[in-house]
């Protein structure tokens, strides 16, 4: 199937790692010209090396705090020198750290809001311009199955990422005229550093181990598993493509069927 995304600009955050990485290898393979950001230059400069060996792909990779919305200026501005615009914009940020509400600070709640927020704000301001320019645009942002269902101990996450889809709603509304489409992909319970961070936090207040934490995870999704990384990026790449033209506005979840509402 022709997704209808080559020589498209994609520019996708945290990707030096996790969904973030698989999804930047997900639209290289695709032949899409990818530029990449995260907060570690080192760890960022090795994974774009290893997405332009594999598919021979046009890489930008520049470090970027996207809680600094004077950077994120910065990089879309030199994505959009390097490559002429940006396309498609995937927001990403690591997720708040897995605490119960009385644990929680101001300055966690602070922080939450700049980096699982903020940071969406921040790339939807400086790229719906140069999609406007085109009259065709693609904004996804990437959150959690805590936007539809809360998770005991991500009372951060369970808000926070909540408000994005309020963002996206609205965005999707407003921009909708210009051929702009703005979706939010929320994963389940997938094989990344994040969630052995919470595996981690979910064993020392339990008394089970880690592998217990995941075995269980895995039995409460209809699937029997937990999801991959490239299962989200494989998503995140449909909502961009062309063959979802008339989809904006919505939250997919990418859960095995985790989410037990209708």
């Amino acid at each position: 199937m022709d997704l209808g995304l080559k020589n498209r600009v994609a520019l996708v955050a945290a990707s030096s790692q996790g969904i973030g990485l698989a999804t930047a290898e997900a639209f290289a393979s695709e032949g899409c010209r990818v530029a990449m950001c995260a907060r570690s230059q080192q760890a960022l400069t090795a994974a774009a090396e290893k997405i332009r060996k594999r598919h021979t792909a046009e890489v930008f990779a520049e470090a970027c705090d996207v809680t600094d919305a004077a950077a994120v200026e910065r990089l879309v501005a030199a994505v959009a020198e390097r490559f002429g615009g940006v396309d498609i914009c995937v927001t990403n940020a690591g997720g708040p750290p897995a605490k119960g509400f009385l644990a929680t600070t101001s300055d966690d709640w602070r922080r939450a809001i700049e980096a699982n927020l903020l940071s969406a704000v921040y790339f939807a301001r400086n790229v719906i311009p140069h999609m406007q320019g085109k009259r065709w645009g693609r904004i996804i942002t990437l959150t959690s199955i805590t936007t539809r269902q809360p998770v005991a101990d991500l009372v951060l996450s369970n808000a926070v990422r909540t408000a994005v889809v309020g963002l996206v709603k609205s965005l999707a509304n407003e921009f909708g005229k210009d051929g702009i489409l703005v979706n939010n992909v929320g994963p389940g319970f997938t094989a990344t550093e994040r969630l052995k961070e919470l595996a981690k936090s979910r064993s020392t207040a339990s008394g089970k181990t880690e592998q217990e934490i995941f075995a269980g995870w895995a039995a409460d999704a209809p699937l029997k598993r937990l999801g991959e990384p490239r299962e989200i990026a494989d998503t995140i790449v449909w909502l961009a493509s062309e063959r979802a033209s008339y989809v904006t506005g919505q939250t997919v979840l990418v859960d095995g069927g985790m989410y037990k509402g209708l």
